[in-house]
């Protein structure tokens, strides 16, 4: 299963990296159109760079889950205590995984909402960019149950550091 998520996990950043690129390109042309007159104004570069916009910050924030940078806010002191720190982990992340569970279930239900709509300006499905929450909830909740099971299973062998 690790391995699966592991190439899940550099898919995502490929994608990243994909968007970003592609976000550059009607930014780009916003800002020659705006202040050079090179090329025309086009209406579609807003709505295309919005859509990039969002998915980047979605992929974002599940690679940061998976990195462990995201949503965790150290602010309990820390243990000497294996047990206690495995607790506070424990907590942060089971509270990570009801936020992610919520992305899930409700962004289902955007995600039908936005299959009945199109977007005004390029006629693309609004799915497109609303199966960006449940996606994402079902992309925490992965890598989340993935933690967990790697910090009960690291205290069960002693720990990072080999010890309790």
């Amino acid at each position: 299963m690790h391995v699966l998520l592991e190439g899940y996990y550099r898919l995502l950043k490929l994608l990243l990296t994909l968007l970003m690129a592609v976000l550059i390109v009607p930014v780009a042309m916003q800002i020659l159109s705006r202040y050079t007159g090179v090329i025309p104004r086009y209406i579609w570069t807003e709505e295309i760079a919005r859509f990039c916009f969002v998915w980047v910050i979605m992929i974002g924030a599940m690679i940061a889950v998976r990195d462990g940078t995201h949503f965790d806010v150290d602010v309990m002191p820390h243990s000497r205590r294996k047990w206690v720190e495995l607790a506070l982990r424990l907590l942060v992340n089971l509270a990570m995984l009801a936020m992610a569970v919520s992305f899930l279930w409700w962004g289902w239900d955007f995600g039908i909402l936005g299959s009945r709509q199109r977007s005004e300006i390029s006629g693309l499905p609004m799915l497109a960019i609303y199966i960006a929450w449940p996606l994402a909830g079902a992309t925490w909740t992965l890598f989340l149950l993935e933690r967990i099971w790697a910090d009960i299973t690291d205290f069960n062998r002693g720990g990072p550091d080999g010890s309790r």
